[in-house]
């Protein structure tokens, strides 16, 4: 078969940066063929998805992805390594592809690969360094920063690297790759003129993030600059149906009054929950009523937005550690969102190939003829995500849309 190109995203939603990458990707590596794993309904950095996973599918394929498969939500809002490890499993376990090729803040792919190498080996000297470092009461990716910094002894190259958070998502996918001992062919492409958190618009460039403030204030004149045609007008039909989401706040009332509803216990079993963390959840959950409030409160030097924001996940979605620990032990289902011709072609390919890949196209028929209990909690999930993700449209708000929506096929 052709050479075929692995991508993990989570296109939210899918813009200019995307298609530079894809088509910057293609043209380095000859790839014919493109597979995207991506984020379903909500994202790693504990937020939600702009619009639906199908619409983003759909977007993909309209730009040169072949075949969509969705990340499992149990990684998809995890932490960096965990994110990473997950997605990697699942493009490894299709067994056709050739490379993995993901954005970045740095053109220095030797340099990443070299912090990669030392996460992995996780030599003495530098998880002396690390433990030194958390000892400071700092949060842990910052110890994990400075203690690279310290063992890699070159500060003019590494400095900065970590704090790019596609450089620090790719640090992890280079490090899954190793411990999967994986064949993929892993390389970057450097971000074009903005990065993830940038708010500015440069040509017809715009971050996600700076995307959805775009839309907040109903400018859609410069969306249109920043998005591909066929994106722009999938996204402006889910904004006129009011089926999209802007951000977590959404499901303020909801968050808080499942926090209030559950024990210390139960808080304290959440994925990153740690040191007592759970008696700061609780009290700010118990006397705040909106969610701005509550992650102030609780965020610190310790614990980080971010990492707060995923647990008011975790707990609205009901995973636990329990939950995180059994997903380390499989490989996940590679669940398919949609594809082209040339996708169908390669699905073909993957069944041949790997006779005993779990592959879900239907989610009926999956649940039926699963019989692994620790897949079929993973994909109950995905299921009650999509569900809770409905609450926020503003008009329909259908549940069980996993057993009921068409896959995406152009």
């Amino acid at each position: 078969m052709a050479t075929v190109l692995g991508i993990i995203a989570e296109y939210n939603p899918f813009h200019n940066g995307h298609l530079y990458q894809i088509e910057e990707a293609k043209k380095q590596t000859g790839a014919e063929y493109v597979v995207a794993v991506m984020s379903g309904n909500f994202t790693q950095r504990g937020n939600t998805s702009l619009v639906n996973k199908w619409a983003k599918a759909q977007m993909a394929i309209e730009n040169g992805v072949d075949i969509v498969l969705e990340l499992p939500t149990i990684y998809s809002i995890s932490s960096a390594e965990n994110f990473a490890e997950g997605a990697i499993k699942v493009l490894d376990s299709l067994k056709i592809v050739d490379t993995l090729c993901f954005g970045s803040e740095t053109a220095d792919f030797a340099a990443l690969n070299n912090i990669a190498n030392v996460l992995y080996n996780e030599p003495k000297e530098y998880v002396a360094i690390l433990n030194h470092e958390l000892g400071k009461g700092l949060s842990y990716p910052k110890a994990r920063e400075n203690a690279l910094l310290m063992y890699l002894n070159d500060i003019k190259r590494y400095a900065n690297l970590m704090s790019g958070s596609n450089n620090i998502l790719g640090i992890e996918y280079l490090k899954a790759l190793k411990r999967l001992k994986s064949e993929m062919k892993p390389f970057s492409v450097e971000r074009k003129k903005v990065y993830y958190n940038d708010e500015k618009i440069i040509d017809e460039f715009a971050s996600s993030t700076a995307i959805r403030k775009l839309i907040a204030m109903e400018q859609y004149d410069d969306l249109r600059k920043v998005m591909p045609r066929n994106s722009y007008m999938i996204l402006k039909e889910e904004i006129r149906k009011g089926s999209y989401v802007l951000d977590l706040v959404k499901y303020e009332k909801e968050i808080l009054y499942t926090l209030r509803r559950m024990s210390l216990k139960e808080i304290e079993k959440l994925p990153d929950v740690t040191e007592g963390l759970e008696n700061a959840i609780k009290t700010a959950a118990d006397s705040c009523n909106n969610l701005i409030d509550l992650v102030n409160i609780v965020k610190s030097k310790r614990y980080t937005q971010t990492r707060i924001q995923r647990i008011l996940l975790y707990a609205l979605l009901g995973i636990t550690k329990k939950d995180m620990q059994n997903s380390k032990k499989v490989t996940p289902y590679a669940r398919v969102l949609g594809f082209n011709a040339k996708g169908k072609e390669m699905l073909s390919d993957i069944c041949n190939i790997n006779p005993k890949i779990q592959m879900v196209t239907s989610v009926k028929k999956y649940t039926e003829q699963n019989t692994n209990k620790i897949l079929k909690e993973m994909l109950e999930k995905d299921i009650f995500a999509t569900n809770i993700y409905t609450l926020g449209y503003e008009y329909d708000s259908w549940s069980n849309l996993d057993y009921t929506k068409q896959l995406v096929i152009l």
